[in-house]
Formats: C-alpha cells, structure tokens, sequence
C-alpha cells in the first residue's frame, strides 16, 4: 500500500476516532468534573484534552511509513 493511501485512510479514520472522542469528552466534562474543585476540573480538561492521541499514535507511526520499494 502506498504512503499516499495510508494517509487517506489514516485521516478517514483519525476523523471518526476524533468525533466520537469529542462526544465523550463532551459528555466527561458535563458530568461530575462540573462539581469538582477548580483544580480538579482543570487537570480534568488538560488530561482530556490530551489523551485522544494515546490511541492514534500507532495509526500516525502507520501512516508515516516509507513505501515499500
């Protein structure tokens, strides 16, 4: 597969990944981090914010792959 279709889909999936992640981080920041002190709430958000690339950097690492020649 080349670099170029790796990307694509790569995005394609980072997109949707991103998407949901925003929903459920929407959903976290509503809930109980509300309540919580300010210090509480902002590592909240610092870590919520940050965590999304966690799991897509295996897929990053895959897309950035020399093709094969």
């Amino acid at each position: 597969m080349g670099i170029r279709t790796r990307k694509l889909i790569g995005t394609v999936i980072m997109l949707v990944f991103i998407g949901f992640y925003v929903m459920f981080a929407m959903a976290a920041a509503e809930g109980r981090i509300t309540e919580a002190p300010k210090l509480v709430q902002t590592l909240a958000y610092i870590f919520l914010g940050l965590i999304w690339i966690v799991p897509l950097l295996p897929l990053i690492r895959w897309m950035g792959k020399p093709d094969k020649t």
